[in-house]
C-alpha cells in the first residue's frame, strides 16, 4: 500500500474511514483518560493531616527547615510519611537504625494503598502510582552517612532527630535540592526531648524555641533566618542574601512546631496518656508534656557531671598576645580510629589549660599511620607532644609520628636553631598504675581510670585546673558517656569497647582531650595544667 501523502481530503474513501475510526478509538480513550482523573480529584486523598492541628501547620510550614517535636504519640512520623506522599517527588526518611525503620514502613503500607503503589523490599523504597519516589535510609554508624553523599531528595526527613548526630544531619541534607521545576525542597526533623547529652545539639541548633537561655526567644512556628558563616551558624534579619568574603550565601529558615499527644485522635481516646504518665521523672514530663527543659538524670556512676563539662565549654578562652597569637601547643592527643564507623581525632592543648576546636577525619581517611600523622603533623609546634593510644592500630600511627617528629628536629637542628622538639609517647591505657585519686584514698585499675579520674579531678568548678574545652555536642556526650566502679579496692572506669556496645558509638572525641592532659616522664604518666613547667 502506498503511504499517503498530502491533504486527506485527496485520499480515497476507504483511507478517510479508517483515519476516521482511528480517530474516534482516540476520542474514546481520552474521554476514559479525563474520567480517571476525574475520578481521583474527587476521591479523598492518600494522606491528610488532623485538621486545624499543628500537625497541619507543620505540614503547611514554609520553613526550610521544621522541627515538629514533643510529646510522643502526637502524629510525628504520620507527617513524614504524609509530606512524602502527597507533598515531594523524591524524599527520604532516616531512621538511626534499619530495624527501627520497620514499623514507619508497616505504617506507609497504610498510606501507599493504590494498585500500582509498588514497595521494593529489598531497597526500601517506595514507586507510587503518580511517579513518587520515597526511600527508607539509616546511619547507624557515623560513616554511614557516607552512603547518601551526593544524592538529591526534595524532602529530607528525620524521625527521632535526637539519636543522630549534628554531622550526620548537617551532611546528608546538603543535597537537599529538586531538578524538577518548581518541587519544594525542605528537611523535615522530628522526635521527642532528648534522652541524653549526645541528642542535646537539637536543643542548641532550634535554640531560639528550646533554649530558655537563648537571647531572643522565637514562638512556635516563627520563621528565623541562618547562614553558615566561618564554619557557625549565624541568624540574620531575614531571607535576603548577604555577600560574605566574595560568597553570596542565602540564608535558610528554620522553626519548631510543639507535637502534642492531645492531637492525636488515633491515641486520645487510648489508655497511652496513662502510660506515659506513669513514667517516673523526667521521662515523664518529657514523653507525655514535650518538655525540653527537664534535665536528664545522670547516672550515679557517670565519671564526670555533665554540668562540669558544660561549665568548661563555657569559659572565655585564651586572650591573645601583643601579635595576636595564642598560647604555644603544648600537647596533642591523637586516637586512631579502630575501624570504619570510628573517627581518628586530635584534640590541642594550649597553654596547658585551653583546647582548640577539634579535629576530626573518617577512619577510611586515616587507614595507615602515615595517613594519621599526615593530617595531625600539620597541627604540631616545636615544644609540643603527641600522645597516641598505642594499643591496637594507635601503634603504626605512633611510629609514623615519631618519623615525622625527628624529622622536624633534624630540620631544627641543621637551622641551627636551639627549640625544644618536643617528643612522641605511645600511651597504653591498659597499663598499670600507682597512682591515686587527690584524696589519696583510691587507686586505680590501669592508665585509663587514672586518666579519665585526674581529668574528672580538673573539670571540678571548685577545685579543679579551670580548663576551657570548645563548645562541641560530641566531646559533650562523650565526656559524660563513660560509667566507673570500685573493683577490687580500685577504680575502674568503663572500657571503650564496652560503652561502644551501650551507647552504640566510640567516645573518640573524649578519648582525645583526655589523651592531651598527660605527658609521659620516665615511663610515669603525669596529669595537670604544672607537668610542662
Amino acid at each position: 500500500m502506498a503511504q499517503l501523502n498530502g491533504n486527506w481530503r485527496d485520499w480515497p474513501a476507504p483511507a478517510k474511514l479508517a483515519l476516521l475510526e482511528r480517530l474516534r478509538q482516540q476520542a474514546a480513550q481520552l474521554e476514559l483518560e479525563q474520567a480517571r482523573l476525574a475520578s481521583q480529584l474527587q476521591a479523598p486523598p492518600l494522606w491528610a493531616p488532623v485538621a486545624d492541628s499543628p500537625q497541619m501547620a507543620a505540614y503547611h510550614c514554609q520553613a526550610d527547615e521544621l522541627f515538629y517535636g514533643g510529646s510522643a504519640g502526637g502524629g510525628k512520623t504520620d507527617l513524614l510519611l504524609g509530606l512524602a506522599a502527597t507533598a515531594h517527588n523524591r524524599a527520604i526518611i532516616f531512621r538511626r537504625t534499619f530495624p527501627n525503620l520497620a514499623a514507619i514502613i508497616d505504617r506507609s503500607r497504610g498510606i501507599f494503598t493504590r494498585d500500582a503503589d509498588a514497595l521494593n523490599e529489598n531497597a526500601h523504597r517506595w514507586r507510587t502510582a503518580d511517579g513518587r519516589q520515597v526511600e527508607f535510609g539509616a546511619m547507624q554508624y557515623e560513616a554511614d552517612r557516607q552512603n547518601y553523599r551526593g544524592r538529591p531528595y526534595d524532602l529530607h526527613a528525620f524521625d527521632e532527630v535526637t539519636e543522630f548526630t549534628e554531622t550526620q544531619y548537617r551532611f546528608v541534607t546538603a543535597w537537599n535540592r529538586s531538578t524538577v521545576p518548581g518541587q519544594r525542597c525542605r528537611i523535615v526533623a522530628t522526635g521527642n526531648p532528648p534522652s541524653d547529652n549526645s541528642g542535646r545539639w537539637v536543643i542548641k541548633y532550634w535554640g531560639a524555641w528550646l533554649d530558655p537561655t537563648h537571647p531572643r526567644p522565637a514562638v512556635p512556628g516563627e520563621l528565623r533566618w541562618y547562614a553558615r558563616i566561618s564554619d557557625k551558624d549565624t541568624e540574620l534579619e531575614g531571607p535576603a542574601p548577604i555577600v560574605h568574603n566574595g560568597e553570596t550565601i542565602t540564608p535558610r529558615s528554620r522553626t519548631f512546631i510543639p507535637a502534642r499527644l492531645t492531637d492525636n485522635p488515633y491515641l486520645r481516646e487510648t489508655n497511652y496518656a496513662a502510660v506515659l504518665a506513669s513514667l517516673p521523672e523526667p521521662l515523664r514530663s518529657q514523653m507525655l508534656y514535650g518538655d525540653f527543659g527537664a534535665a536528664e538524670v545522670e547516672d550515679i556512676w557517670q565519671v564526670i557531671p555533665t554540668a562540669w563539662i558544660q561549665a568548661a565549654m563555657r569559659r572565655p578562652g585564651p586572650e591573645l598576645d601583643k601579635d595576636g597569637k595564642p598560647p604555644a601547643v603544648r600537647a596533642i592527643g591523637v586516637d586512631v580510629a579502630r575501624g570504619g564507623a570510628d573517627q581518628t581525632v586530635a584534640a590541642v592543648l594550649r597553654g596547658a589549660v585551653f583546647y582548640d576546636p577539634l579535629h576530626r577525619w573518617p577512619g577510611r581517611e586515616t587507614p595507615t599511620g602515615n595517613a594519621v600523622a599526615t593530617r595531625v603533623m600539620p597541627l604540631w609546634q616545636a615544644g609540643a607532644d603527641i600522645n597516641v593510644d598505642s594499643i591496637g592500630v594507635g601503634a603504626a600511627a605512633y611510629d609514623a609520628l615519631r618519623m615525622a617528629v625527628d624529622e622536624r628536629r633534624a630540620l631544627v637542628a641543621l637551622a641551627g636553631q636551639i627549640q625544644p622538639a618536643g617528643t612522641v609517647y605511645a600511651v597504653n591505657v591498659g597499663a598499670g598504675t600507682d597512682e591515686t585519686d587527690k584524696s589519696h584514698t583510691y587507686r586505680f585499675r590501669n592508665i585509663r581510670a587514672a586518666t579519665w579520674w585526674k581529668f574528672r579531678e580538673a573539670l571540678d568548678p571548685e577545685h579543679g585546673a579551670g580548663l576551657v574545652l570548645p563548645d562541641d555536642h560530641q566531646l559533650l556526650a562523650d565526656l559524660a558517656a563513660p560509667r566507673w566502679e570500685i573493683s577490687g579496692g580500685r577504680i575502674q572506669v568503663e572500657a571503650k569497647e564496652d560503652i561502644a556496645k551501650r551507647i552504640g558509638r566510640s567516645t573518640d572525641s573524649a578519648d582525645a582531650v583526655i589523651l592531651a592532659w598527660q605527658r609521659v616522664i620516665t615511663g610515669q604518666v603525669q596529669y595537670g595544667p604544672d607537668i610542662w613547667g
